[in-house]
């Protein structure tokens, strides 16, 4: 690329010192515009295997992700804001048991459900994040609220809820996560766990496929808006049985969440600790920034190579400045969708 546009330059300087009326100028792929408007989408990675599913089930899961994409595609093509469309098609997650984040949150050890999330606009660099509360209806929006009405950019457990009485959100008695699938899911980890210790044996119960993919599961968004502001957001119930206030990836600015105007925006998914390690979502936008890397180029290096390297598993969805999307994932599947600015929908659970 770069040696095709330095003989362009020479062709227009020859025909220039030709013909001062002439002028050749190039625009390279990378700066092309894909799409004024996009969006695009997860709702957790893991081990999602087709036979494990049943069709009742995965029709329940593209239906509540195509209602959460168009639910953020119509406000992008009504003219508004990403941050507006990244918030609700995040919080029409949450308010399905079907996901780990709001009313589908993952269980403590301690049998309680302990809520993250974090949200990043790409024109200021403002972010807000929060964790461990146990009573916020939308955590995403509490982000928000930490983003637009407070100095910090993080809050935690009884004083990120104070806050979020204070500016009017929504509270809900701790009971309105309870889910029987989820506090099953607790039983059989705790259960699985007791038995490896019994048997002398405390690393076995870690290599049990259901315990690993405890690790997974959260939703994000990703859009870019008419007036070319991108704006990235996640939400996440966690690990489950986790403990002794364990937080993940979702809530820290530049692993389970970035975004910025010069490059792209990223939501994470997968194994947080890892994720923390990695800087994923931040190093995406660097390797854009200061390699000038390509998106797929550079979600590929840091989820197939950097990731995968280092032991972590799971994936992002990314969108760039203008309109490319990516979805890249080294798990064996991913709920995700995205719309671009003709309407047109991409909704995939499995890896291909």
């Amino acid at each position: 690329m770069r040696k095709l546009l330095f003989t362009v330059l020479l062709l227009s300087f020859g025909f220039g010192c030709q013909n001062n009326s002439v002028s050749v100028s190039i625009e390279t792929d990378v700066e092309k515009k894909q799409n004024e408007f996009a969006i695009i989408l997860h709702g957790g990675a893991g081990t999602i295997l087709k036979e494990n599913m049943s069709d009742e089930m995965e029709k329940a899961y593209q239906k509540k992700l195509e209602q959460a994409i168009r639910t953020g595609y119509t406000i992008l093509r009504d003219g508004g804001s990403s941050q507006e469309a990244v918030v609700k098609t995040i919080q029409v997650m949450e308010d399905s048991p079907l996901f780990n984040a709001g009313k589908g949150a993952v269980f403590t050890h301690e049998e309680t459900n302990e809520l993250d999330a974090s949200f990043m606009e790409g024109k200021t660099l403002n972010a807000g994040a929060v964790a461990g509360v146990m009573n916020v209806k939308s955590p995403i929006a509490l982000a928000v609220k930490i983003m637009t009405d407070s100095e910090h950019v993080m809050l935690s457990g009884n004083g990120a809820s104070q806050f979020a009485k204070e500016k009017g959100l929504e509270i809900v008695a701790p009971s309105y996560f309870y889910t029987e699938k989820r506090f099953k899911s607790l039983q059989r980890i705790k259960d699985r766990a007791k038995t490896a210790l019994d048997h002398d044996d405390p690393k076995a119960a870690f290599y049990d496929a259901d315990i690993k993919n405890s690790k997974f599961g959260t939703v994000g968004c990703v859009a870019l808006d008419k007036a070319g502001n991108i704006a990235a957001g996640t939400s996440t119930g966690g690990m489950t049985n986790k403990r002794w206030g364990r937080i993940g990836d979702a809530p820290i600015i530049g692993s389970g969440t970035y975004a910025n105007n010069k490059t792209c925006g990223v939501s994470s998914t997968g194994w947080g600790e890892y994720f923390i390690r990695s800087q994923v979502a931040y190093d995406i936008s660097a390797q854009m920034e200061y390699q000038q890397k390509t998106l797929k180029e550079a979600t590929k290096d840091v989820i197939q190579n950097k990731l995968t390297k280092l032991g972590g598993t799971g994936g992002v969805v990314a969108l760039d400045k203008n309109g490319n999307m990516s979805f890249e994932f080294n798990t064996a599947g991913m709920y995700r969708a995205s719309m671009n600015d003709k309407g047109e929908l991409v909704l995939k659970i499995y890896k291909e």
